[in-house]
């Protein structure tokens, strides 16, 4: 009898454990950003939106499918370096993960995306601009902010017509982020029948730019464009001022965070340095990123630095198109993100045929003091 009895209450339970089973569904995200290096403070801020967004979902209690999804980030480190970007692909792609946000350069991302693409496994990129990385063909690769022809050509315009350079120099550093914006500032220069007076370049690892500065300052330039991240460019600001260039210094979004005052250590003059984020909001939306950002530093205890609130969105989107899909299979979903109408923090994100975002903003910066202030939103 009791024999009898043990059997059934032990089937019943395994029925119950199997019935609970059945309703949880894993998702596995994948995230990778440098959280080691000289670009580290981006990285961790790219990744504590991704740790975000899960956490905010998880505590939701979203269902994809009619099954209650239990979200998962694996997040692997790429130190912005091209190989390691690549295995930290491979290793997303071997642990099937559902859907992949990142990587934070464009250097990483471009050859990062082919293996993405060849497991069939969604990428959006919050923070590569390159405009290779959608251009590819591949049709797993996305991106929530605006590439790097809009927000080159827009610096470029605003340097001749706002700044009223005559003489523009620019430096680069080899990367492809850092080349990419660039060359298109450079576009943006010539566009307005001003001539570029001197091209210089460095590596994202150099810290004494004396020889390339000094050869600028014989150019007598009025505007000095840097294209690469914040760790070069506050070095490089700090020996523009050894050697006495007071030229406005412009840059892209890699130059443009709220560590770059630290890093220039006291050597920005106010309003000298421009420079824009490949994203922005205004107006009503306003409000959602105010929210966003003091959420952030309540959680973390540190302020934003720049591409977290994109990040963010970048998941959301991910699994907004899974609960469309009904799935978290990739080749079921891919189609529902393709087509994906979804308002976030970072505002309307909708994506064209190549998976670049619509009607991307630009925001245009200064700083004064230590304070990163906006000048304009832009698209």
């Amino acid at each position: 009898m009791h024999l009898k009895l043990n059997a059934i209450v032990g089937a019943a339970a395994f029925v119950l454990a199997g019935s609970a089973y059945a309703q949880d569904l894993v998702v596995k995200i994948g995230h990778v950003g440098p959280t080691s290096g000289s670009i580290a403070h981006l990285g961790k801020d790219n990744e504590n939106g991704a740790r975000m967004a899960i956490d905010e979902l998880n505590a939701k209690g979203v269902t994809i499918g009619g099954k209650k999804a239990k979200f998962e980030l694996l997040a692997e480190d790429d130190a912005a370096d091209p190989k390691q970007g690549t295995a930290a692909a491979q290793k997303l792609v071997d642990a099937k993960v559902n859907g992949v946000v990142g990587h934070l350069n464009s250097g990483t991302s471009i050859p990062a995306s082919k293996i993405y693409s060849d497991a069939g496994i969604p990428q959006i990129s919050p923070s590569s601009t390159n405009p290779k990385y959608t251009r590819q063909g591949y049709k797993t690769t996305f991106r929530d902010v605006a590439d790097d022809v809009h927000l080159g050509g827009t610096l470029g315009r605003y340097a001749v017509d706002k700044l009223h350079g005559k003489n523009i120099a620019v430096i680069d550093d080899r990367t492809a982020y850092g080349q990419g914006v660039a060359d298109e500032f450079a576009k943006g220069v010539e566009s307005k029948k001003v001539k570029i007076v001197g091209r210089e370049f460095t590596n994202d690892k150099a810290t004494d730019f004396t020889a390339i500065l000094t050869s600028i300052k014989a150019k007598n330039p009025d505007v000095i464009f840097y294209g690469g991240m914040d760790a070069v460019a506050g070095p490089m600001l700090r020996q523009m001022k050894q050697l006495g260039i007071k030229s406005k210094f412009m840059g892209g979004d890699g130059i443009c965070t709220g560590e770059l005052p630290k890093l220039a250590a006291g050597s920005m003059s106010d309003g000298q340095v421009v420079c824009a984020e490949a994203g922005g909001v205004e107006g009503a939306q306003k409000v959602g990123m105010t929210k966003f950002n003091e959420a952030y530093k309540k959680k973390f205890g540190i302020d934003v630095q720049l591409y977290a609130p994109y990040v963010y969105d970048a998941v959301n989107v991910l699994v907004a198109a899974m609960v469309k899909a009904g799935s978290s299979d990739p080749a079921k979903y891919l189609p529902a993100l393709a087509k994906i109408d979804y308002d976030g923090v970072t505002g309307h994100i909708a994506f064209d045929a190549k998976g670049d975002i619509k009607n991307g903003a630009i925001t245009m910066y200064t700083y004064k003091g230590d304070k990163r202030e906006q000048i304009a939103v832009v698209r």
